[in-house]
């Protein structure tokens, strides 16, 4: 499916599953003034059609110790395909960083981590981050 086969019970459907995912085929039903079978098709057609990729829970973070949300930038120590991939695999496997994003110009990388404290944070930058062979510079925000 192509954009411009998205109709407006479409765009209706999916930014409603945008502001809860949880909703059933029910709910959409009554707020799109179609069947419920109706917007079961088309949520299947979106989400096989890649529209809709999946579906996430919004954790509390402070419930759950991760409090302090950091902002640090990455410099590589090499500027190749080899030391982006082995930076990219040891990003992925840790489960503080949220976010990482590809830059040009002064730094390489930009990445969003989650710690519960200040501490954390500097066992992270100095324990994890700075002692890997593909990283020269780290600088938290």
């Amino acid at each position: 499916m192509d954009e411009a086969r998205i109709d407006q019970f479409d765009r209706k459907i999916m930014a409603l599953l945008q502001g809860d995912a949880r909703l059933t085929n029910n709910d959409l039903s009554e707020r799109v003034n179609l069947s419920a079978s109706q917007c079961s098709r088309r949520r299947q057609r979106l989400e096989e059609d890649g529209f809709i990729k999946g579906y996430r829970a919004v954790l509390d973070r402070d419930k759950l110790g991760f409090s302090l949300v950091n902002v640090i930038s990455v410099t590589l120590a090499t500027h190749n395909r080899d030391n982006a991939r082995r930076f990219g695999e040891l990003v992925a496997r840790l489960p503080e960083v949220q976010e990482a994003h590809a830059l040009t110009g002064e730094m390489d990388y930009i990445l969003k981590v989650l710690t519960p404290d200040l501490k954390s944070l500097s066992e992270f930058v100095n324990g994890v981050l700075l002692p890997h062979e593909s990283v020269q510079h780290v600088k938290p925000a």
